[in-house]
């Protein structure tokens, strides 16, 4: 829920394990216990979709088994080894950093990442506010980063299991053309449209592309969003990597962007769950400020983790 900078401290004086996130401002004021957080202004919560520098977003992780590990971009591929062999890690990676980088474009490659369960998010700022810096938080150690990620493993006994959940309400066009490239990364210039080499900033503008609508990646029959950032000096610009060898395929236009949202959240309202995260673009392009999305509470994000970076998500983890 989202509360004020003195219950948040007094949360943390009774020692209760937390997940919080608010500014880096508040952030850094907090006392050190424990808990983890990140950065942003942006959250869902009871009252629906709001933008705040003065409340935090807090909550509690009702779990006795856990430990607190910081990772540069080097060491980041042991956040699997240290993982619980049952339980789960919630990460957060300060936006646009080596970290963030490092674990977009390889975390699938991570030994063992797809028997871990990893959730997590990219911290953030305000886009209307200037001289901001994305941090993530250690603060059972005091610690804030603007260059590590984050990592609170928690332990859960034998007879419980744990789900790790996606939200998508994308679909690939089935009338896109297949769209790959010959390297991957963060951006591109060129493409191939159903293997005819092309200028993708070109082939976006010619045919009229909303660039609201995702990319989606056909990884072995799952649906992987790759959202556009910008496109600049003629080469598009994304929020997550793309990689060689995956087709992609624009996503299907949705006429209600919240009204969608709110059709898939209905479906889900009876569930509880641990950990929730959304994505900004779903905020912004869904003018989600003041709508709520019944029981599904949390940051709103610079993108989702949920095993690999993704975007356009919400990302939500049950314990059974």
């Amino acid at each position: 829920m989202l509360i004020t900078f003195d219950q948040a401290a007094a949360a943390i004086a009774e020692k209760k394990l937390l997940h919080i996130s608010g500014t880096e401002r508040l952030l850094r004021g907090l006392p050190h216990g424990n808990w983890i957080g990140g950065s942003t202004e942006y959250f869902m919560d009871e009252e629906g979709g709001r933008t705040s520098g003065a409340l935090l977003d807090v909550r509690e992780l009702p779990f006795d088994t856990y430990k607190f590990v910081s990772y540069d971009e080097a060491t980041l591929p042991s956040i699997t080894s240290d993982a619980f062999p049952n339980g789960f890690s919630i990460i957060i990676l300060p936006f646009d950093t080596p970290a963030h980088r490092q674990y977009a474009e390889n975390a699938s490659n991570y030994e063992n990442i797809f028997l871990k369960n990893i959730v997590g998010w990219i911290a953030g700022f305000n886009l209307n506010a200037a001289d901001q810096t994305p941090v993530a938080v250690d603060g059972s150690r005091g610690e804030v980063f603007g260059d590590r990620a984050v990592v609170l493993h928690i332990g859960l006994p034998e007879d419980k299991t744990v789900c790790v959940n996606i939200l998508n309400i994308f679909t690939p066009d089935p009338a896109s053309p297949v769209i790959t490239f010959a390297s991957g990364g963060f951006n591109a210039r060129t493409c191939f449209v159903d293997g005819r080499e092309t200028l993708f900033a070109d082939y976006i503008a010619e045919n009229k592309l909303d660039v609201k609508l995702p990319l989606i990646g056909d990884y072995s029959g799952a649906g992987v969003n790759i959202s556009i950032k910008n496109i600049a000096d003629g080469v598009v610009n994304f929020y997550a990597p793309i990689f060689c060898g995956i087709d992609y395929r624009f996503a299907e236009n949705i006429p209600d962007y919240a009204d969608a949202f709110n059709k898939k959240i209905t479906e889900l309202e009876s569930m509880e769950v641990e950990f929730v995260c959304n994505c900004i673009l779903n905020f912004l392009y869904g003018g989600l400020e003041g709508k709520k999305l019944g029981g599904f509470y949390g940051p709103i994000t610079f993108g989702e983790i949920a095993w690999q970076l993704l975007n356009q998500t919400l990302v939500y983890l049950r314990i059974l």
